[in-house]
């Protein structure tokens, strides 16, 4: 398992990612990101590194981390204004589709590998959400 280091400044990575073969890196890192944004570890307008040193803290290449990147600006999770660097974009439960979609994928994936129909894996939800 990999530790992030955790802050440096307001530059922010409080998160653990456990790698496992089968799931595409970058997706595992946009998990763990997501998560930490949703939980509140990540608060709007910190700052994560630089594709460069996410890259190198990550033990990634650097093509890897600026992938990761690309996809969290896409979900919505993070902006890129010029000469600021990537910063966590507010969150609002329930906010944009790709936020959506990024939480969802994970446990669909999961569920799908582990055989379960979507009336099983929605009973499981309910049963966790409580």
């Amino acid at each position: 398992m990999f530790r992030c280091p955790g802050v440096c400044g307001r530059r922010v990575l409080p998160f653990s990612i456990t790698i496992r073969a089968g799931r595409p890196l970058h997706e595992q890192i946009v998990f763990a990101v997501t998560t930490a944004v949703v939980t509140g570890q990540l608060r709007p307008d910190d700052r994560l590194r630089s594709v460069r040193t996410l890259s190198r803290e990550l033990k990634i290449n650097p093509n890897t981390a600026m992938k990761v990147i690309a996809t969290l600006v896409e979900h919505g999770l993070v902006d890129t204004p010029p000469g600021i660097g990537t910063t966590v974009a507010a969150w609002r439960p329930g906010g944009g589709a790709g936020r959506r979609a990024a939480l969802a994928e994970r446990p669909v994936v999961d569920g799908k590998r582990l055989g379960l129909d979507l009336s099983d894996a929605l009973d499981a939800v309910r049963k966790e959400w409580r």
